[in-house]
């Protein structure tokens, strides 16, 4: 549990325009559901989940079997263009240590990251994994995205 601050910059889009006529509620309620849709479509692991948005902050409450999926919840709702910070009220039914993060500037990769975490560029495997299925290549992260860097083995 926890606030996490994100770039609201970068990121996946997957908010449309908001349209003239529409309220602010109408706006919270349709940004809500592009999240959880965002969430679902990543084919993220939750028993019950509820997304509230307030401006650029996004609260997730709700349960989740491991750390991990809550993790990987957090860091896809974070890395959405236009959310600046994801407060965490998940439950985890089975809690473990939480992961560390890492967000990535100009001319990183995952071998370096993995090199400033682990000790080794080898290593960047295990952080492509950790971040799946937000990542769908090695290459494929870019400056502002939020990593999660897994606790070794």
């Amino acid at each position: 549990m926890g606030l996490f601050s994100f770039i609201k910059s970068a990121g996946s889009k997957i908010f449309g325009s908001k349209k003239e006529t529409e309220t602010v509620e109408e706006t919270k309620t349709l940004q809500a559901s592009a999240l959880l849709n965002h969430v679902n479509k990543l084919g993220l692991a939750y028993k019950t989940i509820t997304i509230e948005i307030s401006g650029e902050k996004v609260k997730v409450l709700g349960e989740v079997e491991t750390q991990e999926d809550a993790d990987k919840i957090i860091l896809a709702i974070g890395n959405v263009e236009g959310v600046e910070s994801v407060d965490n009220f998940l439950r985890v039914v089975l809690p473990t240590p939480q992961a560390q993060f890492h967000t990535v500037v100009s001319g990183d990769n995952l071998s370096k990251i993995a090199l400033k975490f682990y000790g080794s560029a080898n290593k960047y495997p295990e952080i492509f994994e950790a971040n799946k299925p937000m990542l769908s290549h090695p290459d494929k992260i870019y400056p502002g995205q939020v990593l999660r860097i897994p606790t070794q083995k």
